[in-house]
Order: structure tokens, then C-alpha cells, then sequence
């Protein structure tokens, strides 16, 4: 039930771990010393883009009582707000362009175009769920508190309704967002000052209102006999880029090999742990250009999580390195085609809607929920005297499979013989 030892899990020694932190510190320190003009012109192109987007879009939106206008113009924004949210709102707010010391650009000052403020975001976001990432009671991202996502959450009625749960929460997802700061759950409990609730809805009020006027009342009216067309087109805009957020998360935390943990150790957890931590609860998703611009470069979750504050264009190079020093210290590196990922993360929302005694898998060894305990006390991390290669996590999950494979056979052979 969930990763309660993440160096045993890892089949790694102390001195393996402090080795591999020191090198992923190699790569932050190179990045860091390499940054320059090009960085600063991919985000500066990036901007003018979107904004050409958006005004495209808006203009379009005038005649948007002709289909093919509608379209265009929904479509023109939907993309513009993917663009704003992912490759810029996002990754300006982790401070990835702090260092060019623009005020345009800086993590404190940029405030998206989404319901949730920036502030709210920089909490449960950039502090909770980068430091604590898929830790059970500590990450509110692990099922943002609707859905079951691991075996370690125990079944309860509500979650018969993951599916749909989490359509819900893909079309109205920067209301999901804007909500999680609220920690409604906290609040039932009475775990949460009134003040700071009262806060919290002030601020989120504002927030939403001035989302809603600005999309629902402003720019529809502005489009004068267009307003009701524009006002859906916008609608739709929203829903896109709602949706599209939504499946690229998914796709970074909760395909097969997206590990959660336990709250062990985590307080006395060293930077070279949480290294590892972040590479083991995270997982990539394979493509071209295209994929990666527009999934703001999370598509290289893994490297997101390993250096969030690093800038998005660089993830790509950073990705390089990374899958070699898996391949050193013989770790998994989780990735997959888009609609591969896409679709685990929903089968694991779709199976774990049912309670576990109708799931096939143990809690220790499945395939969105795994513990140390699935190698029943192997001890791997030597090296293999036949070919001098680390035999390492990798190895191991590969041995369970196989014995599993072996074993399912079996049992399928001795049925049919009885039969």
C-alpha cells in the first residue's frame, strides 16, 4: 500500500542515491549557467503568439454567427488560453523566467486567465504538490479530493462516481483548480479558521467574477448582434483548454508507474531523495514539437518535477540526460504516447471506482498502486556478472511481471486440466 521506503523500493544504497542527486545537481548547474537570449526569445515569441491568438480570435468572434467563423474563432481562443495557461502561466509562476528579472515575466507579479488567483495556485501547486508530490495526505493532487486514484484510498460509496466525476472535473477544470485552495473538506471538518475561510472565498470571488465578466459579459457585448454566438464560442474556448489541461496533468500523474508514497521519512528527507521521489511519482509523455509546446513542455513531466524552476524550453535537452542516468542507475523511466497515458489514467479512475475486492491485482503490486513489499524481500541492486549491468528497479519490476505472467499461466493450465 503505497511506497513507504523509496530507496528500497528503488533497490538503491545511500551512497547510490547521494551519487544520482549529485548528478541531476549537475544538470540544474549547467542549465543554469547556459541560460540566455535564446531562452528569452523562445518565452518572448511565445507571448507574441498567444496574444496574436487571442486577438485573432476575439476579432473573428464578429462574425461568429457564421459557423465557420464560430469555429475558427473558438477554436483561434481555445488554443490562445492553452498557450496562456500551460507554456506561460504556468511555468512563469514557478519562477522559470525569474532570472531575466522582467516584471512582465516575473513569478510575483503574473496573474492568469483562469478563475483560481495566482496566489492559491503558488500554494497547493508550486509548495504542496512539488514538495510533496503524490504523498498521501499531503499532495491534495493525488484525486484533488473527488477522485480514487490508488488502492490506498479506501473505497467509499461516493467513489462508484469517478467517471463521472472526472468528466466533470475535465470540462469545468479551472473551477476544480480555483476550488482545491478552498480545502472545502478541511472546512466540513471545522479544521480551518473561519477568517482565513471567509479569506479564501473573498479572494476567489473576486477572482471568478472578474473571469466570468471579462468572458461572459465584456467581450460577448463588445460583438454587439454576435453576442450570444461569442458567448458560447467563449464557452467553448474555456472547455478546451479545460479539458486539454486536465488530460496532460493526468497524463503526468496518474498513468501506470506513477508512484504514490507514504508520509515516512519525508520531514528528514535529503535533496538527493526527493530527487528520486520526484522521478518515481511522475511520468512523460512521447511526441513531437508540437505535443511539447503545447502541453507546456509537461510532457517532460519527470524533468518538470526534478527541476520545476528551470526554463520549460530546456526540459527536452534536460530529458536526454535524465533517461541516461536511468538507464545508469537502472530506474524506470515512465513514458508513453499521449492517448497510451490518457487512457491508463482513466482505466485506473474507471477500475477503482469499484471496491477492491472486485479488482484482480494485490495492493502491493498493481499497476497504479505499488509498495516495496511486491518483491516479496528480493533484494535486488548488484550487478549482473554476465553482462556487468546494474540489475536495479528496472530489473525487478521486469522479474515480478515474468513471475506473475508464469504464474497466471499456471493457474490458467491446472483450471482448464480440472475442468
Amino acid at each position: 500500500m503505497a511506497i513507504a521506503d523509496v530507496m528500497e523500493y528503488a533497490h538503491l544504497t545511500d551512497a547510490d542515491v547521494e551519487a544520482l542527486g549529485r548528478e541531476l545537481d549537475a544538470i540544474r548547474r549547467d542549465i543554469e549557467d547556459t541560460r540566455g537570449e535564446r531562452d528569452a526569445r523562445y518565452l518572448r515569441n511565445t507571448i507574441r503568439l498567444q496574444r496574436s491568438l487571442e486577438i485573432g480570435g476575439r476579432a473573428v468572434l464578429f462574425a461568429s454567427r457564421r459557423r465557420p467563423a464560430w469555429l475558427l474563432g473558438a477554436g483561434m481562443l481555445g488554443v490562445s488560453k492553452i498557450i496562456e495557461n500551460m507554456e506561460l502561466g504556468h511555468n512563469v509562476m514557478h519562477g522559470q523566467w525569474d532570472w531575466m528579472n522582467d516584471p512582465e515575466v516575473h513569478s510575483s507579479t503574473w496573474e492568469w486567465d483562469n478563475t483560481g488567483p495566482s496566489a492559491h495556485w503558488k500554494q497547493t501547486h508550486n509548495y504542496l504538490h512539488h514538495k510533496y508530490t503524490n504523498v498521501l495526505g499531503m499532495d491534495d493532487d493525488v484525486g484533488y479530493g473527488l477522485l480514487r486514484v490508488t488502492r490506498d484510498q479506501r473505497w467509499k460509496p461516493f467513489n462508484a462516481g469517478n467517471i463521472l466525476y472526472n468528466a466533470l472535473l475535465a470540462g469545468f477544470f479551472q473551477w476544480g483548480v480555483a476550488v482545491q485552495h478552498l480545502e472545502l473538506g478541511k472546512v466540513a471538518k471545522g479544521r480551518v479558521p473561519k477568517e482565513e475561510t471567509r479569506r479564501k472565498l473573498r479572494e476567489v470571488g473576486a477572482k471568478m467574477g472578474r473571469q466570468v465578466v471579462k468572458d461572459y459579459v465584456i467581450f460577448p457585448a463588445l460583438t454587439g448582434p454576435a453576442w450570444k454566438s461569442t458567448f458560447t464560442a467563449n464557452f467553448a474556448a474555456n472547455t478546451i483548454r479545460n479539458v486539454w489541461t486536465n488530460a496532460i496533468i493526468f497524463c503526468g500523474h496518474f498513468p501506470d508507474g506513477a508512484e504514490k508514497f507514504t508520509k515516512e521519512d519525508i520531514d528528514t528527507e535529503t535533496q538527493a531523495e526527493w530527487y528520486l521521489r520526484q522521478m518515481l511519482g511522475s511520468a512523460n509523455i512521447t511526441g513531437g514539437p508540437l505535443i511539447h509546446f503545447m502541453s507546456g513542455n509537461l510532457s517532460h513531466q519527470i524533468e518538470h518535477h526534478l527541476f520545476p524552476d528551470l526554463p520549460s524550453n530546456r526540459y527536452a535537452e534536460i530529458a536526454v540526460r535524465v533517461r541516461e542516468l536511468c538507464d545508469k542507475y537502472d530506474l524506470p523511466y515512465t513514458t508513453g504516447p499521449f492517448l497510451v497515458q490518457y487512457g491508463k489514467s482513466w482505466r485506473t479512475i474507471a477500475k477503482l471506482s469499484l471496491p477492491n475486492k472486485y479488482l484482480v491485482d494485490t495492493a502491493d503490486d498493481a499497476p497504479e498502486t505499488a509498495s516495496e513489499r511486491r518483491f516479496e524481500g528480493r533484494r535486488y541492486g548488484d550487478v549482473d556478472p554476465s553482462t556487468g549491468r546494474r540489475r536495479g528497479l528496472r530489473t525487478a519490476i521486469a522479474d515480478v511481471r515474468g513471475r506473475r505472467g508464469v504464474t497466471g499461466l499456471v493457474r490458467r493450465v491446472r483450471e482448464r486440466v480440472s475442468a
